[in-house]
C-alpha cells in the first residue's frame, strides 16, 4: 500500500489515479502546467510515489497521451457512426475533436508532445494509429486518391485544433462564443473544406 495525507491507494489504482489527475491538471493549466510534482500534490501522495509506476516525466505523460488518443478515437467514432452521409460524418468527427480539445485542453499537442516518439511507448503509438486510421477512413470516403485523403485529414485536424485553441486562448471567448458554438463553427468549416476538396478532385 501507498499512504500519504490520510489517503490510501492500491498500487494498481494509483497508476490510473495519476493519469486521471494529470488529465485534470492539463485541462486546467494546459500542458505547460504539467509536472510530476504537481500531479503528486493533486493526488495527495508523496513526491516519489509516481516514480514507482512511471520512471520519468515522459512515461507519465505518455500514459496521459495514450488516454487522450483513446478517448479521442472513441469520440470520433461516436460522432460519425450514426451519420449516413460521408461528408457529414467527417465534419462531425472534426467537431468532436474540437469539442474534446476545449473540454480537456488536450489533443495532438499532448499526443505528439516532445519526448514521446520513442519505441518504448508502443501503446501510445497504437492508440494514435487507431485515431488517425478512423479519421483517414472517413477521409477516404470523400477522396478520389489516398494521397488526397491524407492531405484532407491533415487540413481537418489542423482546422479543428485551431478552432479549439482560439477558444482556449480567449480569442473566441472575447466574442462571447460558448464552446458549443465554436464546435458548430468547426463542423461548418469542415463541411466547406470537404466540399472544396471534392470540387478540386472532380474539376482536376
Amino acid at each position: 500500500m501507498i499512504q500519504a495525507m490520510g489517503e490510501k491507494y492500491h498500487h494498481g489504482n494509483l497508476r490510473s489515479e495519476l493519469v486521471r489527475v494529470s488529465l485534470d491538471l492539463i485541462a486546467e493549466q494546459g500542458l505547460a502546467g504539467f509536472s510530476v510534482a504537481q500531479v503528486a500534490r493533486r493526488a495527495k501522495v508523496s513526491p516519489g510515489a509516481p516514480y514507482r509506476h512511471f520512471p520519468e516525466r515522459e512515461s507519465l505523460l505518455a500514459a496521459v497521451a495514450t488516454t487522450v488518443a483513446s478517448q479521442l478515437a472513441d469520440r470520433v467514432r461516436a460522432a460519425a457512426e450514426d451519420l449516413a452521409d460521408p461528408a457529414e460524418a467527417l465534419a462531425a468527427a472534426a467537431g468532436a475533436y474540437t469539442g474534446y480539445l476545449i473540454e480537456r485542453r488536450a489533443g495532438m499537442n499532448v499526443i505528439y508532445a516532445d519526448g514521446l516518439q520513442g519505441r518504448a511507448y508502443t501503446e501510445l503509438h497504437e492508440q494514435t494509429r487507431r485515431l488517425t486510421d478512423q479519421f483517414l477512413m472517413l477521409c477516404l470516403t470523400v477522396s478520389d486518391r489516398p494521397e488526397n485523403a491524407l492531405e484532407l485529414m491533415e487540413q481537418l485536424f489542423t482546422q479543428a485544433h485551431g478552432y479549439g485553441m482560439f477558444w482556449l486562448d480567449g480569442v473566441f471567448t472575447k466574442q462571447g462564443y460558448p464552446p458549443e458554438q465554436v464546435v458548430g463553427k468547426s463542423v461548418a468549416a469542415a463541411r466547406i473544406a470537404i466540399e472544396g476538396h471534392r470540387h478540386a478532385a472532380t474539376s482536376g
